[in-house]
């Protein structure tokens, strides 16, 4: 039987705020545990929340970003459940009336394929504690310092059909909270976290299978192999002759598989209701216009662009957008060169790339500044120097050298433009490579390689690649 992949994505980005989203608390990561949860965070007798204004507008934001309509009114509810990392033994979330409602999407890539995916919902809620099991003699330790940081759930329709196309959704939806700057979208630290309701069904059938929700993905790797596994899981269990349970799934990385954790519950188990506590979130005409102004360009306007003024592929001006930091990277430097935004883009995407990656930085802690990098390139577009060349320079000013002209005239790697001594150089191997311009001469052109290379080595790699080459096929035809 051919099977079908449904998966919806509940994602959990938490806000960056200073404080949490009922109390004055800090949220600062990393604090001694127990540290940054006062008394309404650990639901003291007789305390009130108050609202954070500053979530509400990072929840707005988002909402505009994705194109989703703003409820103007929406209400806070008390979700019910106990668990030792959540004190007052309710969530305080949004349910019927969230503040981002239908409407929004976003646009995935996979492969040479462009995706809709639908955005539900996205509402505002605060997350719990956490539980500690290191250490602690085979018992377990409660944080709460966490407890009460804003977060905001994102939540797709079940429009995704693979691992692959989760991953991409997620790897989107996390470049945009970043973009936008609402959360840090730091995943070891769990300020953007997933949860995959995956199920399968017969090819063809539109009935919805059995769910299961894998809970806490931290990773877009993990992501992708739990999915996988579970996808497998079921359909061996239905292809046996067996049936799905509605359940809760954690992924186990060290056996790469999902393994149960509690039944799903259904809305109704967790006794939703209003918040007593909190009066309804309105959100006013002069709010969303003070949301607005403070949105950048997003990135779909700008890969738009980055493809119309400076003439990119839209493969390069993908790659470009990935984050903000890259593209006012990419945006500087091209300023600086003037002209030669795809050489600029080439660099930025390969050499430039390449080296962050390797030593883990990110391009805010570039040793190379966008202005020096402009500077190397335009060595290159006014024949100071040849790309092969450039290579080195940039090795150098990596290294802290200097800038490009300075490393360019202390190494003396200035391209040699000088006609006069390219011919001699020429005709002093052409002279001792008879047999070699015989071949030539009777159609062997791949034989030009072989003069190419032993002219740079008498140049030391300085002579100008074109006029090299313009002069060589003159003396070659005889």
């Amino acid at each position: 039987m051919q099977w079908e992949i449904v998966i919806g994505l509940e994602t959990h980005a938490q806000l960056n705020t200073l404080s949490k989203i009922f109390s004055g608390a800090p949220t600062a990561y990393g604090a001694e545990p127990n540290t940054q949860a006062c008394a309404v965070d650990i639901a003291l007798p007789g305390v009130l929340p108050v609202f954070n204004r500053v979530a509400a507008e990072k929840a707005v934001k988002f909402g505009l970003a994705i194109g989703a309509r703003i409820n103007r009114r929406s209400v806070f509810e008390r979700k019910n459940y106990f668990y030792p990392d959540l004190p007052k033994g309710y969530q305080t979330t949004q349910l019927a009336l969230p503040i981002v409602a239908e409407g929004g999407t976003l646009q995935i890539q996979v492969g040479d394929r462009e995706k809709t995916v639908r955005i539900t919902r996205a509402h505002l809620e605060e997350d719990a504690g956490k539980s500690l099991h290191e250490d602690f003699h085979g018992m377990t330790g409660i944080d709460l310092n966490r407890a009460g940081t804003p977060l905001i759930e994102i939540v797709t329709e079940p429009d995704l059909r693979s691992s692959a196309e989760a991953v991409s959704y997620a790897k989107k939806l996390h470049s945009l909270v970043r973009w936008i700057g609402i959360c840090d979208g730091n995943m070891q630290e769990g300020s953007f976290r997933c949860d995959a309701n995956v199920s399968v069904r017969p090819m063809g059938v539109e009935t919805l299978g059995t769910r299961c929700e894998i809970k806490n993905l931290n990773s877009f790797k993990f992501m992708e192999k739990a999915i996988d596994f579970e996808v497998r899981r079921q359909i061996e269990v239905l292809e046996d002759g067996g049936r799905i349970v509605q359940e809760t799934r954690l992924y186990d990385p060290d056996r790469d598989e999902t393994r149960s954790m509690r039944s799903k519950e259904e809305a109704n188990d967790y006794r939703y209701f209003p918040d007593p506590d909190l009066l309804p979130l309105v959100v006013g005409e002069v709010f969303l216009d003070q949301a607005r102004a403070t949105m950048p360009e997003l990135p779909q306007a700008m890969r738009e662009r980055f493809v119309s003024d400076y003439g990119l592929p839209a493969y390069d001006a993908d790659i470009l957008t990935a984050s903000r930091e890259l593209a006012a990277y990419f945006e500087d430097a091209t300023a600086t060169l003037g002209e030669e935004a795809k050489l600029c883009a080439n660099w930025i995407m390969g050499d430039l790339s390449a080296q962050l990656n390797k030593e883990g930085f990110e391009i805010t802690n570039s040793p190379i500044a966008a202005g020096q990098l402009a500077g190397l390139l335009k060595r290159i577009v006014d024949g100071t120097i040849s790309g092969k060349i450039a290579k080195e320079v940039f090795a150098a000013m990596w290294a802290g050298e200097g800038d490009a002209d300075a490393i360019i005239a202390a190494k003396g790697l200035k391209q040699v433009s000088d006609s006069g001594a390219i011919e001699k150089i020429v005709d002093e191997i052409i002279a001792v490579n008879p047999a070699q311009v015989a071949e030539y001469r009777s159609g062997k052109e791949k034989v030009f390689g072989f003069f190419v290379g032993l002219a740079m080595k008498a140049s030391k790699g300085k002579a100008n690649p074109a006029q090299l080459n313009e002069i060589l096929k003159k003396r070659l035809a005889g």
